[in-house]
């Protein structure tokens, strides 16, 4: 079970989330099983910190060339596997010109480019439904080791259904392997990896790393307790704690009154009290 040279324990990863997947959540999501884990988009010129513990996935995002090859060379041997967004549907990336908004196949074939020539580590791009899904399928068979479907389009967001069909009349076109995203669940599961050979978990694992030792019939029981133990190691901005104390609420009785209260806390030891009284 490989991408390029990349051995895998498994074919469930943890999909590229914006803010929920920091470093102690992704951590949290290895241990309960996850193959790969993707670090949330990050800009080649950004000045954000980056933990690389769990040997992530790093996911870049960019409307040109400009960056990528000092990037990639100062953190290539702390990473896994490297992708590119071109399916991000956010206002932010509208307002750039990146991710699904960047459309310019020159420009996307010069970054591509610019990144097979920078690793030798495997290498994905993840799309959309779209136009030029195809079109920038053929690129990615000249530079990149697998490609990454996610079937909504950009007016779609992360609403509505994700277009599986869409999906397996890619993955026929393509020698490549494709790892396919968008409403995987305990239901489907397997029945996606009979079509595809790989998926990914996203909003599935927000607050539930135990997703994944569900999916793989593990036993492995992780709460908001494992991600707090972490804090104290890697110090992330209190805000992130919330959030995360708030995501962890999924499925626990009174959750609503619950989060109420974690949004109003102001401290560690706030957020301690309301869980552990």
């Amino acid at each position: 079970m490989k991408i390029k040279n990349l051995k895998l324990k498994n074919r469930i990863f943890l999909a590229p989330m914006e803010e929920v997947n920091d470093i102690i959540f992704r951590l949290l999501c290895k241990k309960a099983g996850a193959g790969l884990t993707f670090s949330p988009m990050t800009h080649p010129l950004s000045k954000q910190k980056v933990y690389f513990d769990d040997k992530p996935v790093l996911q870049l995002f960019a409307s040109n060339e400009k960056g990528i090859k000092s990037f990639i060379k100062k953190h290539d041997k702390k990473v896994s596997m490297w992708d590119f967004n071109l399916g991000c549907p956010a206002k932010t990336a509208r307002k750039h010109g990146f991710g699904s908004f960047l459309t310019d196949l020159t420009k996307i074939e010069k970054i591509l480019q610019t990144i097979r020539k920078s690793t030798k580590k495997p290498f994905t791009v993840k799309i959309r439904k779209s136009k030029i899904a195809f079109d920038i399928l053929e690129l990615a068979e000249k530079y990149c080791d697998a490609i990454i479907i996610h079937p909504r389009t950009q007016s779609q967001g992360y609403a509505g259904k994700a277009d599986i069909k869409f999906a397996e009349k890619l993955k026929q076109k393509t020698e490549l392997p494709v790892i396919y995203s968008g409403d995987v669940n305990e239901k489907n599961i397997k029945s996606v990896l009979k079509k595809f050979d790989f998926v990914m978990i996203g909003r599935k694992a927000i607050g539930n790393p135990n997703i994944f030792s569900k999916l793989l019939g593990k036993k492995q029981k992780i709460t908001f307790k494992d991600y707090l133990k972490l804090f104290e190691k890697y110090p992330l901005y209190f805000r992130q704690l919330k959030f995360q104390a708030m995501n962890f609420t999924k499925g626990i009785k009174n959750a609503k009154e619950l989060r109420l209260k974690l949004f109003k806390t102001k401290t560690t030891k706030e957020i301690q009290e309301i869980y552990f009284k």
